[in-house]
């Protein structure tokens, strides 16, 4: 099942950076993540609020607020400089340097999380930057 989840992910990943390019053309990118970010919030909590008790907000552990927030952050910021990497560079390019993001994402796991990585796992993540490198190369 979660193969499905992850496909549907990416599809709606890429859908996001072409509606993002064409949404972006004549705004000033900041103003653009601003928007978007709006309507996110607006979805998710509707779905949240209807697929979660309303007490499960008062328990979250501080942990969870903390790590929850620190993920915002940095969503926030990976969001402002992809819709300015949008603005002014090609899809094409922009998408797959942004999808390293998976890269960084398995480095920062084995250091710091403790997952490990086997042969397979470990190509795998070298041929995501190769790719990525591929694609962007001019």
């Amino acid at each position: 099942m979660w193969l499905i989840w992850a496909l549907l992910s990416a599809l709606f990943a890429g859908l996001t950076a072409v509606f993002a390019k064409i949404g972006v053309v004549s705004i000033n990118s900041n103003l653009a993540t601003a928007i978007r970010t709006s309507i996110i919030v607006v979805i998710t909590w509707g779905i949240a609020l209807t697929t979660s008790r309303a007490g499960d907000l008062l328990r979250l552990p501080l942990r969870s607020w903390l790590f929850l927030s620190l993920s915002a952050i940095a969503t926030g910021l990976s969001w402002l400089c992809y819709f300015r990497a949008l603005q002014i560079g090609e899809v094409a390019k922009v998408a797959p340097i942004d999808k390293l993001s998976v890269v960084v994402a398995i480095v920062i796991s084995v250091l710091f999380l403790g997952e490990r990585l086997s042969m397979r796992e470990s190509l795998g993540v070298c041929l995501i930057v190769c790719g990525a490198l591929v694609l962007a190369w001019k």
